[in-house]
């Protein structure tokens, strides 16, 4: 059983994927050293992606024993000028085409039983080409609004697994709602372990603040004006972004007094062992508002505060944020109603009305959907052994 993933090469299409091959192979396990491989019906699985180059998630997708096949992709930028008139020109008559053609002999030559594509431009190639090849393609959808490769993508597949009730765009009937695939490991994290791991005082609550896999420079900017303040009310994890690390951390002891210092603990990047820890860990979170945050965010039952990117494509960031919100498990802030002052007398509120807190929590809980990837792993399976 050969399985083709493609995706955009972000954390977003990557981090499902991985969560969706996970419950594949806890559904067909791999053969046992000295057992009779015949009664193993996933001694023949095998995992692929194609996709553009991305040395994070080529290391992530590596340690899955995934095998990666690197293509050229194009994208269209929605922002105009010369210079991306001329970019978006080079990439729909050059990268593009050529990716496709990449894809093609590569598909031709692996001859997988289907495609799954997680979106983004990067997926392009390996679709286009899989469906000229009458390879099956099955899609996800994490976003309420889809984005263009996805709404272009979207009319080659037989099914698209969704994120959310109300997504836009596509078919309802070529719509199955899942949710948004997480890795179920990242739930078995323990507040002892967390403890030891962060060196946590536990005097005060615990905030954790993600900025995704980059960071939020804007957002750590506006945490850094208010830090002393946050501090004395607070215990804060901060994953700031690889980029903005040493600069944050620098600036952070610059301005805090010594008795501060070890209330306040910043990351470049959380790892999978680190992220679970700190999940269960924190008691409030505050988070960009991708998909992939929100469910992990939901499925841990923790209540949050969003800060949705205002530039993401389709605004899709905004209605993710919003239409979770809508549940009361969240509260959306956005950007320009994101002042340091206004953010710190909200967490005050909030922690001195420990109902509101419990109240988005179980919000949070009855939104989450933590069997998704299962769901599209049972899906996927029984169409390929029908």
């Amino acid at each position: 059983m050969r399985i083709l993933f493609a995706g955009g090469g972000t954390g977003g299409h990557v981090l499902p994927i991985i969560a969706v091959t996970r419950e594949i192979r806890r559904i067909y396990p791999a053969p046992l050293p000295g057992k009779d491989d015949r009664v193993y019906l996933g001694k023949n699985l095998q995992f692929f992606y194609i996709g553009p180059k991305d040395k994070f998630g080529e290391i992530l997708l590596s340690q899955e024993g995934i095998k990666v096949k690197q293509v050229l992709a194009g994208k269209i930028r929605r922002y105009l000028d010369w210079k991306t008139f001329f970019q978006n020109l080079i990439d729909i008559i050059f990268k593009i085409p050529v990716g496709t053609i990449q894809a093609f002999f590569y598909i031709f030559f692996l001859a997988p039983d289907l495609i799954f594509s997680k979106g983004g431009f990067g997926s392009i190639p390996g679709v286009m080409a899989g469906w000229l090849l009458r390879v099956p393609i099955f899609s996800h959808e994490s976003d309420v609004s889809p984005g263009l490769a996805n709404r272009f993508l979207g009319r080659f597949a037989l099914e698209i697994f969704v994120s959310f009730p109300r997504t836009e765009y596509f078919k309802l009937s070529k719509m199955i709602l899942v949710g948004n695939p997480i890795r179920r490991e990242i739930l078995a994290g323990r507040r002892e372990e967390a403890k030891k791991l962060f060196k946590l005082s536990e005097e005060k609550p615990v905030i954790l603040i993600l900025g995704g896999s980059q960071g939020a420079q804007r957002i750590n900017d506006k945490i850094l004006e208010i830090l002393p303040e946050l501090l004395g009310n607070f215990e804060i994890l901060h994953q700031c972004g690889e980029k903005n690390f040493k600069e944050i951390r620098a600036e952070a002891r610059a301005i805090l007094p010594k008795d501060l210092v070890p209330l306040y603990h910043p990351f470049p990047f959380l790892n999978e062992e680190e992220l679970r820890e700190a999940y269960a860990a924190t008691d409030f979170i505050i988070s960009r508002a991708g998909s992939g945050s929100i469910f992990e965010i939901a499925a841990c039952r923790k209540p949050s505060i969003l800060i949705p990117l205002p530039e993401a494509a389709q605004n899709h960031q905004v209605k993710n944020a919003y239409a979770y919100a809508e549940t009361g498990a969240s509260i959306v802030m956005e950007e320009e109603n994101f002042t340091p002052r206004f953010f710190l007398e909200k967490l005050k509120y909030l922690f001195s009305h420990p109902e509101e807190l419990i109240k988005m929590a179980q919000k949070a809980g009855e939104f989450s959907k933590p069997k998704a990837a299962r769901m599209i792993a049972e899906y996927l399976v029984s169409f390929l052994t029908k």
